[in-house]
């Protein structure tokens, strides 16, 4: 579909107009060395080639920011795979942004941090597994937790501030009390313990990972008694995987509202997961400004506002408060992203979050049992399809 098209020209005129792109996330390749099982990297990540090259992510960078962008992250796959990293940071930096670099912690030296923080880079957010080599090794099927230890104190001894992120699910849960004392004693700003939210190699994945409601209650039990413990050495932020709620997140803080990210070929996207999603495509940087993306594309206008939605979401008085809530979910799950999203107790869909949920309570995971952990690899990418299923 022509981006300038008048049919398209005229669905955005039909749309409220939305403010600018303020978070603006630079997906600057998806090769990884790590493989992890919750990978949140689309599963046919090894289908997209021709990452964008340095002068086409500087385009990037200056026309966001001239739109209105004022934080930038850099992630992938591991953004420190990109030689060029250093001088993205350096022109995110003298553009005016915010900069986080979020990583693996692979290829971050003591020399290399001394350069992305002579360039101006404002955050790290370093990954963990689990507190352990044994675990963490294991779920990211390499043998790097000695490493993300060096690289933890190399990332303080620089004084740089430091996030450390723990994607949290039924293998490691259990040990949540382990993963916070890690984090205070390696000198972390903030812990975030991500609960699973299940899309792209996490929902391939999902018979393993999806933790009981016992072992939840329990992880924020901890959580709780932790941060009120420590609350003046970390902040602690722990995130409730959607399956136990009851209503719906405002996905990104609402479609194309103030969350841009750009895939490493350089598809413009409402949020890391979109792509997945039927339709036309979404625009390119290749093609077409930040602007003409952001104020004019089908892609971005597609799901903005509330006139998109079918009932019970229409009708409904919260719609305001999670604008439907999540469209990749909803695909997922009803293999329809115009419908609520079955997170909400109100969506005729909601049987199959409580199918999901019911399975995470069986004894010794017996749903897991009969499906092994796919790894995150170009292996297995080319035997799933862009939704998780097995060619």
């Amino acid at each position: 579909m022509d981006i300038n098209s008048e049919s398209t020209s005229a669905l955005a005129d039909d749309k409220p107009t939305p403010g600018p792109p303020l978070w603006l996330l630079c997906e600057l390749t998806y090769r990884c060395p790590l493989h992890c099982v919750f990978c949140y990297n689309p599963v046919n990540f090894d289908n997209v080639k021709n990452e964008l090259d340095t002068e086409s992510w500087i385009r990037v960078l200056r026309q966001s920011r001239k739109l209105g962008s004022v934080q930038c992250g850099f992630s992938g796959g591991e953004p420190l795979l990109r030689d060029d990293l250093e001088e993205l940071v350096g022109e995110a930096h003298k553009l005016g942004y915010y900069t986080n670099l979020l990583t693996s912690g692979v290829g971050l030296t003591e020399s290399r941090t001394s350069v992305l923080k002579d360039a101006g880079l404002d955050h790290i957010q370093l990954s963990f597994q689990d507190s352990t080599k044994e675990l963490n090794d294991f779920l990211s099927h390499t043998k790097t937790f000695d490493l993300k230890l060096k690289v933890a104190r190399t990332i303080t001894d620089h004084d740089i501030p430091m996030v450390l992120n723990c994607v949290i699910h039924r293998l490691n849960i259990d040990y949540i009390e382990n993963i916070i004392q890690m984090a205070i004693e390696l000198g972390a700003e903030c812990l975030e313990l991500a609960n699973t939210q299940f899309y792209s190699w996490a929902k391939v994945n999902q018979a393993h990972l999806l933790p009981s409601r016992e072992q939840l209650e329990r992880a924020e039990k901890i959580t709780n008694e932790y941060r009120d413990k420590f609350a003046d050495k970390i902040r602690i932020i722990f995130v409730v995987p959607d399956y136990y709620e009851t209503r719906p997140k405002k996905c990104m803080n609402g479609w194309g509202n103030v969350f841009l990210t750009i895939s490493p070929d350089g598809t413009a996207l409402p949020c890391h997961t979109a792509a997945m999603l039927p339709g036309p495509a979404f625009p390119n940087v290749k093609q077409h400004s930040i602007e003409e993306i952001w104020y004019r594309s089908e892609g971005f206008n597609r799901f903005r506002g509330t006139d998109w939605m079918k009932e019970p979401c229409r009708s409904c008085s919260e719609k305001e408060n999670d604008l439907g809530g999540c469209r990749c979910q909803a695909y997922m799950l009803a293999n329809d992203p115009t419908v609520a999203d079955p997170v909400c107790d109100k969506s005729p869909e909601h049987h199959n979050v409580e199918a999901a949920v019911a399975n995470a309570q069986l004894p010794n995971k017996q749903v897991a049992d009969e499906h092994p952990l796919i790894f995150r690899d170009a292996k297995s990418s080319q035997k799933l399809d862009k939704d998780g299923v097995v060619f």
